[in-house]
């Protein structure tokens, strides 16, 4: 199963290291290492990234590679602008199925370094569970960020911490049991409860003084320290087992290293700020949501009753085109980009385009019209 605010940066902001990163420390001696970082707090900057949402697709193994890609390129070019690849062109374009569960770890870090990923305005998350067609937008290849190289991490609580000073966050598969799921506090160790599966996360910093790793998952803020987690280091939690049958040598930890190509890709940015994933609108006012796992709906799905404004925010744009079901029903020159939502009840999804002279960025939303 695979599931920043100045609030959840002082939760997790651990490190009291004030020293520059260099390929250098690469040959630090063990006894060297700091008793905490985190790429969060890197000289005062952080270069993580907000908390993301895979959900409901089982997507977690391309979420943790992008989570350490964008770390990496923010730190490359020593500045924090969010970059935001796309998750799912990498889970789908690299073999992935959601029919399987998953996506083959190793093949999506070796499609990395042949082809690369492109931005999220290429291929957004639909939050979808289940398989549908998919293809990027024309000219993705042009958008990619690629890896030189990747390799496995020794399993030892020095090797690890020595890794992640020298190339960035680390990239690790998990075993979870069912306390997992109800995590939001302190650090983590499995005290109840059967193993409930397999999950990939990333690894962006340590502490010492609390003998634990600092992680970032792909569940959203309202899961966890919203959305990070302490996991203690003899949780016993990290695992090479699942890729052994692919590469004996795995050890269920992935460094990265030599990020190159379109980092930070001049194109239109769109996303769709309302209606949101998870939510449901009276009117266009949000309510509780009842009923999450009400079959007719999948769980990220928002539900709509009555009429509701569907607001986009987009940069470096000359337009913002409104399609429901691939049909195109409005365009919007000018901020804010808004349109009132018109179409029957039914299940439907919503597509904005984001269009300038050179280029162009989606986002997708699908949503339920109840009345």
């Amino acid at each position: 199963m695979k599931k920043t605010t100045v609030a959840i940066i002082a939760i997790i902001m651990l490190s009291t290291c004030t020293f520059s990163i260099t390929k250098a420390e690469a040959s630090m001696e063990k006894t060297s290492l700091p008793s905490s970082f985190t790429w969060c707090n890197v000289n005062g900057t952080d270069y993580v990234g907000p908390i993301k949402d895979q959900s409901p697709a089982p997507t977690c193994e391309t979420y943790a590679l992008c989570a350490s890609l964008e770390t990496i390129m923010q730190y490359q070019k020593q500045e924090t602008y969010n970059p935001d690849l796309s998750e799912t062109h990498l889970y789908f374009y690299a073999g992935g199925t959601f029919e399987a569960g998953y996506v083959n770890l190793i093949d999506a870090a070796d499609y990395l370094v042949e082809i690369g990923v492109p931005d999220e305005g290429c291929y957004p998350d639909p939050h979808r569970a289940y398989d549908y067609p998919f293809i990027s937008l024309d000219g993705w290849e042009n958008r990619t960020v690629k890896i030189n190289e990747w390799g496995w991490v020794n399993n030892t609580e020095e090797e690890i911490k020595a890794a992640l000073v020298e190339y960035g966050p680390l990239v690790f598969c998990a075993y979870f049991w069912k306390d997992f799921f109800y995590y939001n506090k302190g650090v983590y160790q499995h005290k109840w409860g059967p193993i409930a599966g397999g999950h990939v996360m990333t690894i962006v910093g340590y502490n010492d003084s609390e003998q634990c790793w600092i992680v970032k998952n792909s569940w959203g803020t309202k899961w966890g320290l919203d959305g990070w987690l302490k996991m203690a280091y003899d949780a016993n939690m990290i695992t090479g087992t699942w890729y052994q049958r692919y590469d004996e040598n795995c050890t269920g930890i992935i460094y990265i290293d030599g990020v190159y190509g379109n980092l930070q890709p001049d194109v239109p940015k769109v996303h769709i700020q309302t209606p949101e994933i998870k939510k449901t609108y009276l009117f266009g006012k949000e309510i509780t949501t009842i009923l999450k796992d009400l079959k007719l709906f999948t769980s990220a799905t928002p539900r709509i009753i009555g009429d509701i404004q569907i607001n986009v925010t987009a940069e470096n744009t000359d337009r913002v085109e409104f399609y429901i079901d691939g049909v195109k029903t409005h365009i919007d020159y000018e901020p804010p980009y808004t349109w009132n939502l018109e179409t029957i009840r039914g299940r439907h999804t919503l597509k904005v385009k984001a269009i300038n002279e050179q280029n162009a960025s989606i986002d997708i939303r699908d949503f339920y019209k109840i009345i």
